[in-house]
C-alpha cells in the first residue's frame, strides 16, 4: 500500500473501509460536474463497480491507476483524490496523465499544490515515471494554477476544442519530464 505525507496530508492508496467516502467524492456536484463530469459517478452501483477496479488494480504488478484518497493528517477527513494514470510503459520510464479534484469547501487553500506536489515527487523518485501529462479548461484558474505552481511547463492551448456547458471550450495542456522535474529540485 502507498503511504505519502506532506505537513498536512495523508496522501495513499484506497482501501476497503473508504468505499462510502469514494462514493461521497465521486458523485459530489461541487466537486465534479463542473470540471470531471466525464469520470463521475451517477449511482451507487456505479461507484461500487468502479471501486472494486481500485482495489483490484492496486494489487497488480503491472498497476495502472495510481489514484490517491487525500485527507487531512490531524483528522482523517476526506479532502479528495489525486494520481495519475500509466499510458504507456516505454524503455526510459512510464508515461503518465495525472488528475486532481477535491471538494469545494477545501479549494484555494494549497492542498491540492501540496498533494500534486507530493504525488510527483513520488511519481519521479519512487516509481520510474518519466513523463506526466495533464489539463484542464483555460476558465479552470484554479487547476492551472496548481499545475503551474508544481513546475509543470505549459505545452498546448487548444481553442475551442471541447463541447462543455452548452458551448466550445479552451482546454489547455501541461506536461512536466523527469529531467525537468529534476531541475526543479536542483
Amino acid at each position: 500500500m502507498i503511504r505519502l505525507e506532506t505537513p498536512r496530508l495523508v496522501i495513499r492508496d484506497y482501501m476497503s473501509c473508504d468505499e462510502e467516502e469514494y462514493y461521497q467524492i465521486k458523485s459530489d456536484e461541487g466537486a465534479m460536474l463542473k470540471y470531471q463530469w466525464d469520470i463521475m459517478v451517477h449511482s451507487r452501483e456505479e461507484s461500487d463497480r468502479e471501486f472494486a477496479g481500485v482495489l483490484e488494480d492496486a494489487l497488480k504488478p503491472d498497476r495502472k491507476f495510481y489514484f490517491f484518497r487525500v485527507e487531512l493528517k490531524e483528522s482523517g477527513r476526506q479532502l479528495g483524490s489525486v494520481g495519475y494514470t500509466v499510458g504507456e510503459r516505454t524503455p526510459v520510464g512510464k508515461l503518465v496523465h495525472a488528475g486532481y479534484f477535491y471538494f469545494p469547501e477545501f479549494w484555494g487553500q494549497g492542498y491540492g499544490t501540496e498533494a500534486f506536489g507530493e504525488v510527483l515527487r513520488f511519481a519521479f523518485e519512487e516509481d520510474g515515471v518519466y513523463r506526466v501529462t495533464t489539463g484542464c479548461l483555460q476558465e479552470n484558474r484554479g487547476s492551472e494554477r496548481i499545475m503551474q505552481k508544481c513546475g509543470l511547463i505549459k505545452e498546448a492551448e487548444h481553442v475551442d476544442w471541447q463541447w462543455h456547458q452548452d458551448r466550445m471550450k479552451t482546454r489547455l495542456e501541461y506536461r512536466l519530464l523527469k529531467q525537468e522535474y529534476r531541475q526543479l529540485k536542483g
